[in-house]
């Protein structure tokens, strides 16, 4: 059965935009949080977040593929996860937190509209 074969995704474009956006985060999470590993204690806080972030961003894709009643609940809670990892990420000058805050802040953008619908 091919991924397009799931209705009430494949019928959604919000929701696959969604879907998409938080393994896009997942991704950029975690190299944000392995490359952050070698920079000592001033890097810890964005390590915390980066991962929390992956967690929950996996975690909605994964409730908004079995179309769970907690997906809208979900996508506000990582929509505030990812806002505060991005304030956090801008922090710092290394390319992976610039790049990983710019796609927070697309998934948080994002998620809040799934939240809100």
């Amino acid at each position: 059965m091919a991924l397009t074969q799931i209705d009430h995704v494949s019928d959604d474009e919000e929701m696959q935009e969604c879907i998409d956006s938080c393994f896009e985060c997942v991704q950029a999470c975690e190299w944000c949080a392995d490359e952050s590993a070698d920079d000592g204690e001033e890097m810890a806080r964005c390590i915390r977040l980066c991962r929390d972030v992956a967690d929950l961003a996996a975690m909605h894709a994964r409730f908004m593929a079995r179309d769970s009643g907690y997906r809208t609940d979900l996508a506000a809670i990582t929509a505030d996860a990812c806002d505060e990892c991005a304030d956090e990420c801008e922090q710092h000058d290394h390319e992976h937190c610039q790049v990983c805050a710019d796609v927070l802040r697309d998934c948080a953008e994002i998620c809040r509209n799934m939240a809100t619908a």
